[in-house]
């Protein structure tokens, strides 16, 4: 075992993973440490979009870089990961909803990002099997899917091959300056990562992040039935205002040719038991854009948690109440999105490097200063 390694990165999730990957890339030594298995947990659950989000500057930011990570990475990746540049349509249902579609799209024009707007003849011929009546969409090509689990794994054996040593099924009990303590074993190293996902907060009180339940559903194979990711606009509205609870319309093309139906959201503590009615109206907003979503058969329902935060952006960086304790955590429903750029800037600035993006956005240290926590 590495006794003292440089850093050692708490929760090996996907996050986790990409700051493993890209601290020992850095060249330090890296430990990880996962509570159960590589892969698990919230990544284990998601729906593994890619997608670039602009529900705020600081959003756009880290999604558009992470976005470009991901592409750069793909032809690296192992076919496991089932990597897809699907891209999204973000469907709009009515001409109020299309000049959002437009809107949109001249943002992301402004920041480089390929867009278009399609019309109702264009989106029914890149979707067959949406409904009539739909305003248009907006179709953006860069987007793509990756299956979270192999994901992570991918991410973590290039950090292995880098150096770095991963532990399985240790739970870490505390976090000290400069030192992680698991049982009797007190680990020193230069600084610690707090990359646990919803779980953060049981090692660093003060974190403001609670777990948001989600529900997904997974068909039977049914290949190219959805050739996009398909999200409604309205999605927007759902993932970014914190309700007790919310359904969005969200379809997922996997590999296999299976459907992975989202989305909801509820506060409901940790509680993992699947709530059927919660289902039940996920599935008629699916079905509502998607009716003939009726003739597939649905064959698991599971539930997960997101990490939230009261501003929706992620904590990324140091933890400045506990010396040597840097944060990786707090990203929603973007975790597998915004990964690998939640890595490379954290080791940027563990390392003293000129991040590609301003950190102050997403910097712990606005919390402690009392922004974003109302």
């Amino acid at each position: 075992m590495t006794q003292y390694p440089d850093a050692v990165v708490i929760g090996a999730g996907i996050v986790g993973a990409a700051c493993a990957e890209a601290l020992a890339r850095a060249g330090l030594k890296v430990l990880i440490l996962d509570a159960s298995f590589a892969g698990g947990g919230t990544t284990a659950a998601g729906m593994g979009h890619l997608v670039v989000m602009d529900d705020s500057p600081p959003q756009l930011a880290l999604t558009a870089y992470s976005a470009r990570l991901w592409t750069t990475l793909a032809p690296e990746l192992p076919r496991n990961v089932e990597h897809d540049a699907c891209g999204t349509l973000w469907v709009a249902e009515d001409d109020e909803q299309l000049e959002a579609v437009r809107a949109k799209q001249r943002v992301y024009a402004d920041h480089g990002i390929a867009a278009e707007t399609l019309s109702p003849a264009q989106l029914a011929d890149a979707e067959p099997h949406l409904r009539p009546g739909l305003a248009g969409a907006l179709h953006v090509p860069g987007d793509g899917v990756v299956y979270p689990p192999t994901a992570a794994l991918a991410l973590l054996q290039r950090a292995i091959a880098n150096g770095a040593e991963l532990r399985e099924g240790v739970r870490v009990d505390a976090v000290g300056a400069r030192e992680v303590i698991v049982g009797n074993e007190r680990i020193a190293c230069d600084c610690v990562i707090n990359a646990a996902g919803a779980h953060a907060p049981e090692l660093t009180p003060g974190i403001p992040i609670v777990p948001r339940k989600g529900h997904l559903v997974i068909t039977d194979r049914y290949p190219g039935f959805c050739r996009h990711q398909l999200v409604e606009l309205g999605y927007l509205a759902s993932a970014h205002t914190m309700t007790t609870e919310s359904v969005a319309f969200n379809v997922q093309p996997r590999a296999t040719g299976q459907l992975l139906i989202g989305s909801s959201r509820e506060l409901v503590g940790w509680d993992m038991n699947i709530n059927r009615a919660i289902v039940r109206k996920m599935l008629d907003r699916a079905l509502d854009f998607m009716p003939s979503l009726a003739l597939t058969s649905a064959i698991r329902t599971w539930t997960g948690f997101r990490p939230a935060t009261p501003d929706k952006l992620p904590l990324i960086g140091a933890w400045e109440d506990t010396p040597g304790l840097w944060i990786a955590a707090g990203h929603e429903g973007l975790g597998i999105t915004t990964s690998l750029g939640t890595g490379q800037l954290l080791a940027d600035l563990v390392v003293g490097h000129e991040p590609a993006l301003d950190p102050v956005p997403y910097a712990p240290s606005r919390v402690l200063a009392g922004i974003g926590t109302h």
